[in-house]
């Protein structure tokens, strides 16, 4: 199971990467393709529990450093920085989403494929309408702005959950052969869970 989780943690890190190269995606007025969320939902399905909070504290960690958002209110001596999005907000988001695909198990192990790539669809667009919900929270505290909500937002938060169901087969096939390839089985029931 290490060996497995080191390589979901490289594919993880690949698919972030990866993901900032791909273009925002214009006929969907400019939603973006998430690759890192499918890597990590995989991995919710397939590790124990106790890995999944691991690969969750990872992929929420790494997706913070990345977007972690520090703006500056005002100017000159009057002027403060402000934290809109800090560090550790995604790890909370991506352990109850994963505890979420978690309990679909049985269905994965009984090889019900299409269920998961529909949860990864959906728990895709509760992570990013997350954000979109912690920004317009936070913002309205700072500055008085208003929730704003309209079709551009819509298909941002949208977006990268229909993308993520289309890609999720890919990405489950990809990843159900590099744990073939490490010789694990994410379909073997894990003793600890047995137990509980």
């Amino acid at each position: 199971m290490i060996r497995f989780f080191l390589v979901l943690l490289l594919t993880a890190f690949a698919a972030l990467v990866l993901q900032h190269f791909i273009p925002p995606l214009a006929f969907m007025s400019g939603a973006r393709v998430m690759l890192l969320p499918l890597v990590f939902f995989f991995g919710a399905l397939s590790l124990p529990f106790t890995g999944m909070l691991a690969l969750a504290f990872a992929c929420g960690l790494m997706w913070d450093a990345l977007t972690v958002q520090v703006v500056e209110i005002g100017s000159g001596p009057t002027s403060a920085v402000v934290v809109e999005l800090g560090l550790g907000w995604s790890i909370v988001v991506y352990a109850v989403l994963g505890a979420v695909m978690s309990g679909f198990r049985p269905l994965f192990k009984r090889g019900r494929w299409e269920i998961h790539c529909l949860m990864s669809g959906i728990c895709t667009l509760l992570l990013v309408g997350s954000e979109f919900l912690m920004l317009s929270v936070r913002r309205a505290a700072l500055y008085g702005a208003p929730f704003q909500f309209n079709q551009e937002i819509g298909w941002r938060i949208g977006g990268p959950g229909l993308v993520a169901l289309i890609l999720a087969p890919a990405i489950f096939f990809f990843l159900k052969a590099m744990a073939a390839l490490v010789g694990y089985n994410p379909y073997a029931v894990q003793i600890e869970e047995e137990e509980l």
